[in-house]
């Protein structure tokens, strides 16, 4: 058997325990720095809209020896006054973004690339995208975001419970704030490819959390009816069972994705690929986290508060102290025992030793 399958069954049968729920207040510590971190990058750099969302123009120029440098000159040569963002994708071409500009501005800009670049100017890929159809595709994202976190909440609450879906949402909105935060640092464009990535992530993070859940809520089937272990412990120990599944599923996951982002985006320089594959590898990650880290430890605390589970806690310290207090009556007695019969068995004996008469 490997050692990873021989440490997933020891913490499957409880030989191992890694105490999460406990030190759920170092969790939630560096949950928070993430988030200041992503609030001060988002207040600070802002998000990088594409031109699907706040409107614009795009030129592709496939050409070989093009560079940046070349394209900003020909932009400039246009006089026109524009917010512009020029890139190279592979090494064969170069793409020019701007702001919106009309269509005449748009006519001279495709000019100017052609005769810069020596090509035709019908082989230029032009994109132009209007202000409100960009302000559209925005209010659509943002509707599909709410309804799909209302649709999570009224599935949780209705097949597990609504503690459960409480907690599954704080870590989903957790893991959005950081990505969110990461693509600001990074200054990636925001394009629809990356609010694919977006919903694409809240679903696995998702996922992992109903995994654990499931188990949780299997360990804690009837707990109120005895003293054995508490909420937390039941919590933590499902946190354990899972724990092995959960990396294994997410080291799988990240392999292809990081594949993407780092040789697919990054040596080839595909941008699409970029927009999405960031998106998903941070999501992943900090889906796995949340679901581990997050997600239950606030469940436990969810459930703490209860009165029932508050009972249920005293009942097994109760039952943990007077262990504690008979193990040591008994020790005590063991070692009296042990005492007195050391004392018996080296005291001088008092009675006279008989002597042997002689026969007459």
């Amino acid at each position: 058997m490997s050692r990873s399958g021989t440490l997933g069954s020891k913490l499957y049968r409880g030989e191992i325990s890694i105490d999460f729920i406990g030190k759920r207040r170092r969790w939630y510590a560096f949950s928070g720095a993430l988030i200041v971190i992503s609030a001060i990058a988002l207040s600070f750099q802002g998000l990088h809209l594409g031109i699907e969302f706040k409107g614009g123009a795009s030129f592709s120029v496939k050409q070989a020896g093009v560079t940046v440098a070349a394209a900003q000159e020909a932009i400039a040569s246009t006089g026109i006054k524009t917010e512009v963002i020029t890139q190279t994708i592979g090494t064969d071409k170069v793409q020019v973004q701007t702001g919106v500009i009309t269509t005449a501005e748009s006519q001279m800009i495709q000019d100017a690339l052609a005769a810069k670049f020596n090509v035709n100017s019908n082989s230029i890929d032009t994109q132009l995208v209007g202000p409100s159809w960009g302000a559209d595709i925005t209010h659509k994202a943002l509707y599909g975001l709410f309804a799909f976190l209302f649709v999570v909440v009224l599935f949780l609450s209705l097949a597990f419970e609504p503690k459960m879906a409480i907690a599954a949402i704080i870590a989903v909105v957790h893991d959005l704030l950081i990505t969110v935060g990461i693509y600001a640092l990074v200054g990636f464009d925001v394009t629809p490819a990356t609010v694919i990535g977006f919903l694409t992530i809240l679903g696995y993070s998702l996922y992992d959390t109903v995994v654990v859940f499931d188990k949780v809520r299997e360990n804690t089937r009837g707990l109120t009816g005895g003293s054995r272990m508490t909420y937390s412990q039941a919590a933590n120990h499902a946190i354990n069972q899972t724990l092995v599944r959960s990396m294994n599923t997410s080291l799988i996951a990240l392999l292809p994705v990081a594949s993407i982002l780092f040789v697919g985006a990054g040596l080839l320089g595909a941008g699409t690929l970029k927009d999405l594959s960031l998106a998903l590898f941070v999501g992943l990650a900090t889906g796995t986290y949340s679901s581990i880290f997050v997600a239950t430890p606030i469940l436990a605390s969810l459930h703490e508060r209860e009165p029932a589970m508050q009972a249920l806690s005293r009942r097994v310290a109760s039952k943990g102290n007077q262990g504690t207090k008979a193990n040591g009556e008994t020790d005590a007695v063991l070692v009296e025992t042990k005492a007195r019969s050391s004392q018996t068995s080296s005291a001088p004996r008092n009675q006279p030793k008989r002597k042997n008469k002689k026969k007459r």
